[in-house]
């Protein structure tokens, strides 16, 4: 009796488990796929270079083969490199290959752990209105917020 009791739970979990997973599968990074689409939408088109002079103020991985580039706190560049990029969403730090005081895409590369990522595409990100953007839906979700209490 035990038996056919815990193999009767063990089918209703398989069967919970596949309904759960059904409905196109669990989202993988969901978080960065937001980011993604939300860079992308203030990512102008693809652009031939961007101007480095040899430092960046910070970077953000946002998937396998993409990134964000800061050069100043308010310059960003979308920039995606081709596959194959090992451990892109893990690096600690990453370097850029350029030559004078430029980054081109399809010519210079990403460096992650001693692995070179060749460049395919670099956007120009118009990262202040994002910023802009951002705090107007704080402020507004802030508003509902006060006003359904």
């Amino acid at each position: 009796m035990r038996r056919a009791l815990a193999g009767l739970l063990a089918t209703l979990i398989a069967a919970a488990v596949l309904i759960a997973c059904s409905g196109g599968g669990i989202p993988k990074h969901e978080g960065q796929q937001k980011q993604r689409d939300r860079y992308a939408s203030y990512a102008g088109p693809p652009i031939d270079s961007l101007t480095w002079l040899g430092r960046y103020d910070s970077w953000e991985s946002i998937g396998d083969n993409q990134l964000v580039l800061f050069t100043t706190p308010f310059d960003a560049y979308l920039l995606t490199v081709r596959p194959p990029c090992n451990d892109l969403n893990f690096a600690q730090a990453i370097g850029l290959t350029s030559t004078g005081n430029t980054v081109s895409a399809r010519l210079d590369s990403v460096t992650v752990k001693n692995m070179r990522c060749p460049i395919a595409e670099i956007r120009k990100v118009d990262y202040q209105r994002m910023q802009a953007d951002m705090r107007a839906e704080a402020a507004k979700a802030k508003a509902d917020a006060a006003t359904q209490q």
